[in-house]
């Protein structure tokens, strides 16, 4: 069973719905114990940094997420969830992220692009990685975003081409992370949250 965090940060249900497709039990909560108890959990999001991490902490979820990370089961963060697992982000200065990756969040360059970056993309997938293996090297995926990460090298496991060389997916132990929306990639992204869904706990 799937526990998908429920802190008021948006698409909880596409991606519920997603892996109701797969044949994957799942439920939307805020409860601890419910969090706990689950085969492997996903932090999804999008919105703003500093107003995700509010919620986060006012609400004990915060520490209910380092604690998933320590356990050894598999958690995904998505979109605004990978920006929420590093240290902080330039979108709102001072506010402390869950630093489960080092690292910050920094807006993406004004560089005649459109900003959010919005649509499909083509990624690069490095051959290490579990979480997008079976994809092919340069599978297409949809992004909704105006911050990108910019991590510790040794974690990252794909990028993409927006105006620069952009980390996308993250990985380390038994947490993942990606920018883009599997739940909303069609084909490729089922074919992710399958991998992320066979996943064992570490």
């Amino acid at each position: 069973m799937t526990a998908i965090i429920d802190y008021g940060a948006g698409n909880l249900h596409s991606v519920q719905n997603a892996l109701d497709l797969l044949g994957e039990k799942s439920v939307v909560t805020g409860e601890r114990d419910v969090i706990m108890s689950a085969d492997r959990v996903i932090l999804p999001g999008v919105g703003a940094f500093g107003d995700a991490m509010e919620r986060l902490n006012q609400t004990g979820l915060a520490d209910v997420v380092r604690e998933v990370a320590k356990s050894g089961k598999p958690l995904l963060g998505i979109c605004l969830g990978l920006q929420l697992m590093f240290e902080s982000s330039e979108e709102n200065p001072g506010v402390e992220g869950l630093g489960l990756f080092k690292g910050k969040c920094v807006k993406i360059s004004e560089t005649g692009l459109k900003i959010p970056h919005m649509g499909w993309n083509d990624i690069k997938v490095r051959e290490n990685s579990y979480l997008l293996k079976g994809l092919g090297k340069e599978p297409y995926v949809y992004f909704v975003h105006s911050y990108y990460i910019q991590p510790d090298e040794d974690v990252v496991s794909a990028y993409t081409e927006y105006g620069a060389k952009l980390a996308v997916a993250v990985e380390k132990d038994n947490v993942a992370a990606v920018q883009f929306h599997p739940e909303k990639s069609s084909d490729i992204g089922m074919k992710i949250l399958k991998n992320f869904i066979e996943r064992e706990a570490i």
